[in-house]
């Protein structure tokens, strides 16, 4: 394959994980909007746990649809400096956007995670700038809807801070990430028979 042809190859698969990385946005977003508007129009039938969260059961006790209305990152925390929060995110995703652009999609693990991430970032900016919930005080915080109760699971009497698809998005790109380094950088396609081939040929007198 020549060098051209692999340019091409490697900014057609660039440009197709753009294409992921505003699908996973818009999944973000509608999901959040319909589980959001359904619990506003009193729709389902929720239950209150022993701690008073108003739930809505999806399998059992332990996995249940609960919204809250986040004001910082990652489990609540940062909420006193959301400016300062809100920028960092923006900087991240342009970061994130640069580095997918030019990065080699033969480290397909790598690549993998940075979409994810990338995804996942933009989807709580945009929670941030234009969609996000007004709730006691809090404007544009990131709507989270997805609750996990450990208790029915193991017996820990543990609500894990609710999330959403954003967030998924980034934990997984993140364990991914870090699983690529252990991996020295990932799953990236084998090149030594072509470049035996191009050496070969350019021996050829």
């Amino acid at each position: 394959m020549t060098d051209l042809e692999k340019r091409s190859r490697n900014r057609g698969a660039i440009l197709a994980a753009f294409g992921v990385v505003l699908f996973l946005i818009w999944l973000d977003q509608w999901s959040k909007a319909a589980v959001f508007r359904w619990f506003a129009e009193g729709t389902p039938e929720l239950v209150r746990d022993p701690h008073g969260h108003l739930r809505y059961l999806v399998a059992g006790e332990w996995l249940s649809l609960m919204t809250s209305c986040n004001p910082g990152a990652a489990f609540g925390r940062l909420g006193g400096i959301p400016r300062v929060l809100v920028g960092g995110r923006i900087l991240a995703v342009l970061v994130l956007a640069i580095f997918l652009w030019r990065h080699d999609t033969r480290h397909r693990l790598v690549f993998v995670a940075m979409v994810l991430v990338l995804a996942g970032a933009a989807g709580n900016v945009v929670d941030n700038l234009w969609t996000g919930c007004d709730s006691a005080g809090v404007h544009h915080g990131v709507r989270d809807f997805i609750d996990v109760w450990f208790e029915p699971l193991f017996g820990w009497d543990y609500h894990f801070p609710s999330f959403n698809v954003a967030d998924s998005c980034i934990s997984v790109g993140a364990v991914l990430w870090v699983l690529a380094g252990f991996l020295g950088g990932g799953s990236r396609e084998e090149a030594a028979p072509e470049t035996a081939l191009d050496e070969g040929e350019g021996s050829v007198s």
